[in-house]
């Protein structure tokens, strides 16, 4: 059995593609790439848990957001009430605090992938010192 999490349709895969646009490939292939239990196998897999809980976000503030407009939009064509306390109120504050949390987790993942990178990247030669 896999207990891996399905992987998120493309609409909401921006960490998948903040990867694949840095890296220049999928997240999931990095941690193959390095030795077990190496220190670049470990920030290989950094960058797919901050991948995946961009796109979880993402998914999350776009479902909230769809939830808000369908119940928006029933309230304009007269099909429902609005809610004496807000439609806005409650779901207002949650697709900030989910806008908030995905902001946040976008800065992780660049700043995961950039120590991903540092450690991969072979250092260039450095050219003797002439004294």
């Amino acid at each position: 059995m896999n207990n891996q999490p399905e992987p998120p349709d493309s609409q909401h895969a921006h960490g998948q593609r903040l990867v694949r646009k840095t890296l220049h490939a999928p997240p999931e292939v990095f941690p193959s790439l390095h030795s077990h239990g190496s220190a670049e196998e470990e920030l290989a897999k950094l960058v797919v848990n901050a991948a995946r809980q961009v796109d979880t976000l993402q998914s999350e503030l776009a479902d909230r957001c769809t939830w808000t407009a369908r119940d928006l939009s029933h309230v304009a064509t007269g099909t429902s009430s609005a809610n004496p306390l807000g439609i806005l109120q409650g779901s207002g504050t949650q697709i900030d605090i989910l806008s908030a949390r995905r902001s946040d987790a976008i800065a992780h993942l660049k700043s995961v992938m950039a120590a991903y990178q540092k450690a991969t990247t072979a250092p260039s030669p450095q050219p003797p010192h002439r004294k």
